[in-house]
């Protein structure tokens, strides 16, 4: 164990996996096959307009200024929008950990019993063993974080991803047509109206959290040089993990058998039954649930610590939730968040028809993510402006084309949130909007409202805010 106030130093490249497995993942990759060679344009135009801002100008801001998206708000708009960008991206992970944890259920069920998948009381086990588990893993340090994180996406993304792509490219060498067509003229999705609009925006949302590890810039020993390197890496690798494995399953699987409903543990039966290697399955599955916890374990570690630095730094939160273990670590936050993802997993045992309320609590806490990506495009603007003569190790090229665009991405992606999707069926939009709308403006803005309200001098504790 390192000596108390001992920075942990983490390399640029366990960032730049930490943060590929917060953003990266292959569960998106057997609905996105439904589309086939169209995926890779359903996943480069949101790159383009929305990952490539948000990683160029992330590496900017995390490069000329230490503390993540707070010091940067703050220091390009104000303190209180400061606060109200950190928040957001904690707030987000409220249903986050819920959502990712319920798919470590089903993944597991497939492994042991599929008949668990549809069982609310394995689901709820399961996520509070797996979250407590992470508060754990979290509560010993950073320095073990970007392993388990590191490793969980080596050995539950890239490994099943690279034999996903070798058995496509196998399956096509022996001779066997692809099953969806592969030409020129399939490039573009067929264009439905908002459909295919809300299709394409959702997909900014798969990029979200690539500057969420800024927090850990510190922890690198040459940050102006390391974090913008750790961000190019993780862009490129989180392009590679959403679309070649998309496109892989495209040429084994016919479309018609990958359903909406279709997991990916469905997929990769179906691909590895084309070679009679179906024993794989659930090794793959358990592969899988390694990615899924690591990811997890990153947005343990992210968030909730910049919420902790800002508060002790400014005394926006009581000093019950600022309180540290041994190890550094906001103990009190993540127990916090643990009673509600308790709570919320208890609805999945109890509550038979939880999961359409679920899902637009959802599609609440997504809209809050973007009010601070809509801050930090407008901040990198206001500080390129304001001090542009501050040391930077990285200055990103057209940054104020890139935060417009970002910003124009951004707030486009928020306004179709509010546009009721297929899964609403024919429920009334109105009252789907006013839902959304009272859901953002309470956990987006009454409620870190009411903290900055309440904060008191005496809540301050800059003096052990590193």
């Amino acid at each position: 164990m390192s000596a108390p106030g001992r920075p942990q130093w983490i390399s640029w490249v366990a960032l730049a996996l930490m943060t590929t497995s917060s953003v990266a993942s292959l569960r998106p990759a057997p609905t996105m096959a439904v589309y086939g060679l169209a995926c890779v344009f359903l996943y480069l135009v949101p790159a383009l307009v929305f990952l490539l801002p948000t990683s160029l100008v992330s590496a900017e801001l995390a490069s000329g200024w230490t503390g993540g998206v707070y010091k940067w708000v703050a220091e390009g708009i104000s303190k209180p929008m400061g606060f109200l960008a950190v928040w957001c991206q904690f707030a987000m992970t409220i249903f986050y950990y819920p959502s990712l944890l319920g798919y470590v259920a089903s993944t597991l069920a497939y492994v042991f019993d599929p008949s668990l998948a549809s069982n609310g009381l394995w689901t709820a086990l399961v996520i509070v063993v797996a979250y407590w588990s992470g508060v754990w893993v979290s509560s010993r340090g950073t320095k073990g974080v970007s392993g388990l994180a590191s490793w969980g996406l080596i050995l539950g993304t890239l490994l099943p991803g690279v034999l996903l792509i070798v058995l496509g490219a196998v399956f096509l060498a022996k001779g066997h047509p692809s099953a969806a067509p592969m030409t020129a003229e399939h490039l573009l999705p067929q264009w439905t109206g908002m459909a295919s609009l809300v299709l394409i925006v959702n997909n900014f949302l798969s990029y979200s959290g690539m500057e969420m590890n800024a927090v850990h810039v510190s922890s690198l020993r040459k940050p102006a040089r390391e974090f913008p390197r750790a961000m190019f890496l993780a862009m490129g690798l989180v392009l590679v993990i959403f679309i070649l494995p998309a496109l892989a399953i495209s040429w084994v699987v016919p479309g018609d058998e990958l359903s909406l409903t279709a997991g990916v543990m469905q997929a990769f039966d179906s691909v590895l039954g084309k070679f009679g290697w179906q024993w794989l399955t659930p090794v793959i599955g358990i592969l899988l649930v390694t990615a899924s916890l690591g990811g997890m374990l990153t947005w343990l570690a992210g968030p909730s610590r910049g919420l902790l630095l800002i508060s002790r730094q400014e005394g926006y939160l009581p000093p019950f939730l600022q309180r540290l273990n041994r190890h550094g670590v906001q103990r009190n936050i993540l127990v916090t968040q643990g009673v509600v993802t308790t709570f919320i997993a208890l609805l999945y045992a109890f509550i038979p028809d939880v999961s359409s309320a679920y899902w637009i609590f959802s599609v609440i806490t997504t809209q809050v993510y973007l009010i601070t990506y809509l801050l930090l495009f407008v901040a990198a603007v206001r500080l390129r402006r304001k001090h542009p003569d501050h040391p930077r190790g990285f200055r990103s090229p057209m940054l104020v084309g890139l935060c417009g665009l970002g910003f124009a991405a951004s707030l486009a992606a928020l306004l179709v949130g509010f546009v009721p999707p297929s899964q609403f069926g024919s429920g009334n939009p109105v009252l789907y909007f006013l839902i959304v709308g009272a859901g953002v403006i309470g956990l987006g803005l009454l409620v870190p409202l009411l903290f900055y309200r309440l904060r008191k001098p005496t809540w301050r504790q800059p003096e052990v805010a590193a």
